[in-house]
């Protein structure tokens, strides 16, 4: 039995996407708000350090239009998702996010991705676009990749995720290749080592699309984080009551006062798993060690634990040969996987988990092959 509460354990962690990844004995972020990269990473290392602050929130960091008078606002239409901006370029962004998780303070970004511009004037890294064509050719992004222009009606919630706030550029994230140019953008903010986003205009995109978007990006830098770790993201809905759109649409939870355990992805993806390999039986049974197991269903299903260590291993299964999504990391999304994948060639499942990971259980099954 001590396997499987120690799997039970593990998937508790899988489920738990929406830690901040605090230091522990920290709490409490601090928006600091158009400061310079430069200033933050002072901040980070001179005070905010020694005050147990956990996080800053910092201005959206990627490319926008000069606008007369230099607003606060025209970091919020972006032209591109270089990362140059009066903020800092890339290479002072990259120094602050470093210097600050070095001292324990993690940085969530101000994620603009609901539009572009409409504001005109010279980009901060010096890249052109045209709003009147919907031409932002630094991403590249054409007239075709957004929804067409129209006023919001605030009594129709298509019409508030379809048309243009403030008439800012309405991006289509239905579209694989603007979900694509959204995803390398926030892969390429995690990558120089942010905790999370804070998701700007997020009532104005469609639920769904978020999700995909979510569920698609990397996982967070290992430099700074543990393997597994998710990036945290908070949305921006301005839920008045007045109107057709809820906070509510926008989290994977329960919102009548209950724990909703069965809407856990690990959760209902194994009860999936049970009615997959329902009727098969239990083969290839091996063991690694005194407390790592593996066993497949039959020609359906494959499943492997680990409680102590590593596994990095071919293991027997009579799964045909194939690319299959782990259904307790992720989930086979729109033909693509949003965990770990297990390729099976040969009879062999190539299996590597461990309990130094969020996830030390795998399992796959044949609705999740791609």
């Amino acid at each position: 039995m001590k396997w499987i509460l120690a799997a039970a354990l593990c998937i508790s962690v899988v489920v738990a996407q929406h830690d901040p990844h605090f230091e522990d004995g920290r709490n409490t972020i601090v928006h600091l708000f158009e400061w310079k990269w430069s200033d933050i990473a002072d901040e980070c290392e001179n005070f905010l350090s020694k005050k147990a602050y956990a996080g800053v929130q910092i201005s959206p960091p990627s490319e926008n239009p000069k606008v007369e008078g230099r607003p606060w606002w025209e970091k919020y239409q972006p032209i591109s998702y270089v990362l140059e901006n009066r903020s800092g370029n890339e290479a002072a962004l990259a120094d602050m996010i470093r210097r600050c998780n070095n001292v324990g303070i993690r940085i969530y970004a101000d994620l603009v991705v609901n539009h572009m511009a409409t504001s005109t004037g010279e980009g901060t890294a010096g890249d052109t676009f045209d709003p009147d064509t919907k031409s932002y050719p630094a991403v590249p992004y054409s007239s075709e990749n957004f929804h067409p222009s129209c006023d919001i009606d605030y009594s129709d919630a298509s019409s508030i995720r379809n048309c243009e706030l403030v008439a800012l550029k309405d991006l289509d994230q239905s579209q694989e290749y603007v979900r694509g140019k959204i995803i390398d953008y926030i892969n390429h903010l995690i990558s120089l080592g942010v905790a999370g986003f804070r998701v700007d205009a997020a009532k104005h995109m469609w639920p769904e699309d978020l999700s995909v978007i979510f569920s698609r990006v990397n996982e967070l830098n290992t430099e700074y984080f543990p393997s597994g770790s998710k990036p945290l993201f908070y949305q921006e809905v301005i839920d008045t009551g007045s109107d057709p759109v809820y906070n509510t649409d926008y989290v994977g939870s329960c919102t009548n006062g209950w724990v909703c355990q069965h809407r856990w992805s690990p959760i209902f993806n194994m009860v999936e798993f049970r009615s997959v390999v329902s009727g098969t039986e239990l083969t290839n049974w091996w063991v690694g060690g005194d407390n790592q197991i593996a066993f497949s269903r039959g020609d359906k299903g494959m499943i492997a634990i680990t409680v102590e260590g590593e596994i990095n291993a071919d293991i027997e299964t009579s799964l045909p040969d194939g690319i299959y999504c782990d259904v307790i990391s992720g989930s086979l999304v729109d033909g693509h996987c949003t965990g770990k994948t297990v390729n099976v060639s040969g009879g062999k499942a190539h299996i590597e988990v461990s309990t130094e990971e969020s996830e030390c259980v795998v399992a796959v099954h044949v609705n999740a092959k791609l």
